[in-house]
C-alpha cells in the first residue's frame, strides 16, 4: 500500500459572480473524484472550499503511487483460439488485440472447469502520483463549464475560464504539483480578503489551508453562511418579533458574494412607506440584494438588512453609502407609482392594443376582451350570485390593464399585483382588486391560490383562454398523454417577446377537447 497525503487544488480568480460560481462548485468535486479513481489513485473524502476569488477542492489520503496490478484476462478455449497446427485463429487474435497485446503472447492454462483457456496476463507497475495529478488538475481546469456565461481570455494565451486566472496553489502534502494553465503556474501561495488580508499567503500543507484563508479575511461558503445566519438572527431579536426577508435565492447569491460576510441594519426614509410594499422589496432585493425588514405585525419598517464585505469597523461608512444608493432606487419606485396614479385603468386597458400577446392570438387587449366573456360564462356555470359574477367580470375587464404600467415595466413580478392598488385607488370593489391581484395565481407548483370567488373565476378564464389558444392555432403541448392533472406539461413558447413562455398547465382531456371545439369562445366545461 503505498504512502497517503493530503491534497489541495486552488483556482483563484479574479470575482466571478455568483451563478457561475455555485455552478462550478457543483461540478469540482465530482471532477476529482472521477479524476483520481480513472488514474488509480486511492484517495478519502473530497471537500470543495469557495469563495468569489477562488474554487478549491481539499482530498484526504491521496496515495503517492498507484498499487502495482497483476491482471489476468481469461479467453476462449484453446482448442478454439489456436488450430491444429498451433496458429492462432482471428478468436486468439481479436481478444489478444482486446488485451492490448500480441496472440504470440497470450498464455495457455487449465482452469477450474478442468478445460484449458487462452489467458492475457500482464503486470501494470506503480507509478508516482505527481504527473498524474497534474495533469488532472490542468483537466479539471479546462473541464469546468459554464452555460450562459461566456468565458474570457487574458494575456496573449488562448485558454479560456469563466474570469481570469490569476494564481493555482497545488500541494500533494508539502510538495507542490506542477500545473500550468494559460500564462499561470501552480505554488503553495494564495491569497487574502482584497482588503483585510491583500496579498500572498503561503500555505504549508493542506491542512492548514482553511486556518491560512480565515487569517487573511476569507470564510468558506459554511462558515459565510452560518456568519450571516447568526447575524440575522440577532438583528431579528434585538427588534423583538421582527422577521428578516430572506429569499433563497437572494441569499445564496450574497453568500457568494462576500469573503468575510458582516451584517449591518440600514434606514430608508419614511415617504417610502406610503408606497406598495411588494415594489420597495423588489427594488431591494433584486437591484440591491437588501433584506427588508418585517416588524412582528408583518408591516414593512424603515429598516433593511445588508451584508457587507469590509471591515466591521468601518460598518458607519458602509451603512451610509447603501443608504444613499437605496434612496435613489426607492426613488425611481415612487415614481414610477405616483406617475401610474395619475393614468386610470380604463387608459392603460386602451393601450394594450398595442401589445401582442401572441402573433396568432392578437393583441393583450383582445385577451383581455375573451377572458371577460370567459368570466361571465365561468361565473354562471359555477352558480354564482349575481354580485360574483358582476365582480370577476369587471376584474377581468381590467386584470390585464396594468402590464403598460411604468411599475409593472420596470418590475416585471409584480404584475397583478399593481394592479390591485391600481383598482384600490381608483375605487374598486376590495373583491375586484384582490381578484385583479390574484388572478396570476397559481404561478408554480405549490403556489398560492386567489383568495376570493372571483379570483377563482378570472384566474381560471386568463388559463382557458391561453389553453384554447394554443390548440387552436396548432401549438400543443409537447406530450399530452393521460390526465394533465397528474402530469403538468410545459408549453412550447412561440417566437414572440411578449407571449408568456414555459406555463405550467394543469387540466383534464376532457376540458381540453371541450375547449378544442370552441377555441376563443365562452364554454361551458361540463
Amino acid at each position: 500500500m503505498a504512502e497517503t497525503k493530503d491534497l489541495l487544488f486552488e483556482i483563484g480568480t479574479e470575482e466571478m459572480p455568483s451563478a457561475p460560481l455555485m455552478n462550478a462548485v457543483k461540478q469540482l468535486s465530482p471532477l476529482m473524484e472521477r479524476g483520481l479513481n480513472e488514474a488509480g489513485l486511492a484517495h478519502g473524502p473530497v471537500r470543495v472550499v469557495s469563495s468569489p476569488r477562488r474554487l478549491a477542492v481539499l482530498v484526504d489520503a491521496v496515495a503517492t503511487a498507484t498499487d502495482e496490478v497483476h491482471e489476468v484476462k481469461r479467453g476462449p478455449a484453446a482448442n478454439i483460439a489456436f488450430d491444429a497446427d498451433g496458429n492462432p485463429t482471428k478468436a486468439a487474435e481479436g481478444f489478444a488485440r482486446k488485451c492490448g497485446m500480441t496472440a504470440a503472447e497470450l498464455v495457455q492454462r487449465e482452469d477450474t472447469d478442468g478445460r484449458t483457456y487462452v489467458f492475457a496476463e500482464r503486470n501494470i507497475p506503480s507509478a508516482p502520483a505527481m504527473p498524474l495529478l497534474s495533469a488532472l488538475c490542468e483537466r479539471i481546469i479546462a473541464g469546468l463549464e459554464w452555460p450562459n456565461y461566456r468565458s474570457q481570455r487574458w494575456g496573449s494565451t488562448h485558454e479560456t475560464f469563466v474570469r481570469p486566472i490569476r494564481w493555482i496553489c497545488a500541494l500533494l502534502g508539502t510538495e507542490i504539483i506542477p500545473v500550468r494553465y494559460a500564462d499561470v503556474t501552480s505554488g503553495n501561495t494564495t491569497r487574502g480578503h482584497r482588503v483585510l488580508g491583500p496579498g500572498e499567503h503561503e500555505v504549508a500543507e493542506p491542512a492548514v489551508y482553511e486556518k491560512v484563508l480565515e487569517a487573511a479575511g476569507v470564510l468558506s461558503e459554511e462558515r459565510r453562511r452560518e456568519v450571516i445566519a447568526a447575524g440575522i438572527a440577532q438583528v431579528e431579536a434585538e427588534r423583538g418579533g421582527a422577521h428578516v426577508d430572506t429569499p433563497k435565492k437572494v441569499l445564496d447569491e450574497v453568500v457568494n458574494l462576500c469573503e468575510w460576510p458582516t451584517v449591518v441594519v440600514g434606514t430608508f426614509d419614511e415617504e417610502f412607506l406610503q408606497v406598495p410594499h411588494e415594489i420597495i422589496c423588489e427594488s431591494m432585493l433584486s437591484n440591491q440584494r437588501y433584506f427588508p425588514i418585517y416588524d412582528a405585525e408583518g408591516q414593512l419598517t424603515r429598516e433593511f438588512v445588508v451584508v457587507a464585505n469590509g471591515r466591521p469597523e468601518c460598518a458607519d461608512t458602509i451603512i451610509d453609502g447603501n443608504e444613499r444608493v437605496v434612496r435613489a432606487r426607492l426613488y425611481d419606485a415612487k415614481f414610477f407609482y405616483d406617475e401610474d396614479l395619475k393614468v386610470s385603468l380604463e387608459e392603460f386597458r386602451e393601450r394594450l392594443a398595442s401589445v401582442i400577446f401572441q402573433e396568432k392570438l392578437g393583441t393583450v387587449l383582445q385577451k383581455s376582451e375573451r377572458i371577460e366573456a370567459l368570466a361571465g360564462e365561468v361565473a354562471r356555470a359555477a352558480g354564482c350570485d349575481a354580485v360574483v359574477t358582476a365582480d370577476a367580470v369587471r376584474a377581468a375587464h381590467l386584470c390585464k390593464a396594468d402590464l403598460v404600467s411604468s411599475a409593472v415595466v420596470e418590475f416585471t413580478s409584480q404584475q397583478g399585483v399593481m394592479g390591485g392598488y391600481y383598482a384600490q385607488a381608483a375605487g374598486e370593489t376590495d373583491a375586484v382588486a384582490a381578484a385583479i391581484r390574484d388572478h396570476y395565481r397559481p404561478r408554480f407548483s405549490g403556489d398560492e391560490l386567489p383568495e376570493g370567488i372571483a379570483g377563482c373565476i378570472v384566474a381560471v378564464s386568463d388559463k382557458l383562454d391561453t389553453i384554447a389558444g394554443m390548440f387552436a392555432i396548432g401549438e400543443p403541448p409537447d406530450r399530452f398523454q393521460g390526465p394533465l392533472r397528474a402530469s403538468p406539461l410545459r408549453y412550447r413558447p412561440a417566437q414572440h417577446p411578449a407571449q408568456p413562455s414555459g406555463m405550467r398547465l394543469r387540466g383534464t382531456r376532457r376540458a381540453c377537447a371541450c375547449l378544442l371545439r370552441h377555441p376563443g369562445h365562452p364554454v361551458r366545461c361540463h
